[in-house]
């Protein structure tokens, strides 16, 4: 790794961790998984100019998801992040004024390659941490180009569609809606309701 490289992994890996919380080995993966991808893509600077080119999907729902918002400025709250419960350690990094995109995964051979990189330390978990801020890029991630269509209401910018369940009286955004045989229903009178209604509680104040 060069000087500035090593410089600026550094300088956003304590972003991350102050961010985050506390350092961690997926904090490490996060961060250089996020270098990786905006070079892939030519984004130079993805919380100024090139903020509106660049969406992310994670796959998993760890520490390095944290890493990956902290360097990108990609958020849920912001549309530019979509989160698909997989529970794999990868991320698919999009421009999407060039609609190129790039899926890394965190490869599960570097686990066992730590040793190799930080043979003084015995922790396991601390030995991954150390090893993993100066592993091959190779040895580290799978990289694959890959072709995606991201539905236009999952893009930012004001919800394109806003209706009523005819069933619960709840109103639904971004499509997230689903006809029943002529019956507008939101997902959870659809089946797909989470939580179960004890009762309901006035907000005072």
């Amino acid at each position: 790794m060069k000087q500035e490289d090593k410089m600026l992994f550094e300088k956003l890996l304590e972003e991350s961790v102050a961010f985050h919380g506390h350092l961690c080995a997926g904090q490490v993966i996060g961060v250089r998984m996020s270098i990786l991808g905006l070079e892939l893509l030519g984004i130079r600077a993805p919380k100024g100019k090139d903020r509106k080119k660049l969406y992310v999907i994670v796959e998993i729902d760890r520490c390095a998801t944290d890493a990956i918002q902290s360097v990108t400025g990609c958020r849920l709250g912001k549309r530019s992040m979509r989160y698909m419960d997989l529970g794999i350690m990868a991320a698919t990094f999009v421009n999407l004024e060039t609609s190129e995109a790039v899926r890394i995964l965190a490869r599960e051979e570097s686990r066992s390659l730590a040793k190799n990189y930080a043979t003084d330390i015995l922790d396991k978990y601390e030995q991954q941490l150390q090893a993993y801020k100066v592993m091959k890029q190779e040895e580290l991630f799978s990289i694959q180009k890959v072709a995606l269509s991201i539905p236009e209401t999952d893009l930012p910018g004001r919800p394109l569609r806003r209706v009523c369940c005819d069933q619960c009286g709840e109103w639904v955004q971004d499509g997230r809606d689903i006809d029943d045989n002529g019956r507008i229903l939101c997902k959870g009178c659809h089946g797909q309701k989470y939580y179960r209604i004890l009762g309901e509680i006035e907000a005072n104040g």
